[in-house]
């Protein structure tokens, strides 16, 4: 059960958020930097990324950095360049959000596409591994660092690379959780659940949005598990309200 944030700040912690141009990314970046975060907003959208920079600025919130990365294309070395560029404009990183995801496809598995299937774990779960790889380093010189990921329980039917993807994801959550622990890095987890968001239509296009949770309703969860309110627990998944 995630307890009441409402005193929670963050003032002068440095925080990465993944999938930061919209949806739960979006909503998760504009809420810690009211709490005084800053944010480095990284993703592929440039225009996005600036429209939530503008909105970061415009709520007096502390200067963000915009930090462009396609994660289906990006290689290690792209990794090692944000370690040295997050190094040398801050010296540290008090948290990181493994937020971005891509649906790719819901199709069988007998006609899955095998090019598709690489480009979908790509971004499901090889670039969070090269993300949270290149980024301990960093984490290790706070004081109190915290990382999150985003999952999501999808083993039935149809769900094809990105069920797999977030099921690996969350196993390399726990491992993470468990090596870390010794360093007092808090690794946890958020499953939000149907959230009304362009993922979502992709997946269900049918569905009625309105019916959806807003992300805006739903930051709660991940403030907490990135602030210092977390200490002794680790390795476990959350689900908002639940």
């Amino acid at each position: 059960m995630i307890p009441d944030t409402s005193d929670i700040r963050l003032d002068d912690r440095v925080i990465l958020i993944t999938g930061a141009g919209d949806g739960i990314g979006k909503a998760v970046a504009l809420e810690c930097a009211k709490r005084g975060a800053t944010i480095i907003l990284l993703g592929r959208t440039v225009h996005k990324l600036e429209s939530v920079y503008d909105e970061i600025k415009n709520n007096a919130g502390p200067e963000p950095a915009i930090y462009p990365m396609n994660l289906e294309g990006a290689t290690a070395s792209d990794y090692d360049d944000l370690n040295v560029n997050i190094d040398r404009e801050f010296g540290r990183l008090d948290g990181l959000l493994n937020n971005a995801g891509w649906l790719g496809a819901s199709t069988p598995i007998d006609i899955y596409d095998t090019e598709l299937w690489y480009k979908v774990m790509q971004v499901n779960l090889n670039a969070p591994f090269l993300l949270t790889k290149a980024c301990i380093p960093l984490l290790r010189k706070s004081d109190s660092a915290r990382v999150v990921f985003t999952t999501d329980s999808k083993s039935s039917a149809y769900w094809g690379a990105y069920g797999v993807a977030k099921a690996g994801q969350q196993a390399f959550m726990q491992i993470l959780a468990d090596e870390l622990e010794s360093r007092n890095i808090p690794v946890n987890a958020v499953d939000p659940g149907p959230i009304r968001s362009r993922f979502r239509t992709m997946a269900f296009p049918a569905e009625d949005p309105r019916a959806l949770t807003k992300p805006e309703a739903i930051t709660d969860a991940f403030v907490y598990l990135l602030s210092d309110a977390v200490k002794d627990v680790t390795g476990q998944v959350y689900t908002p309200g639940g």
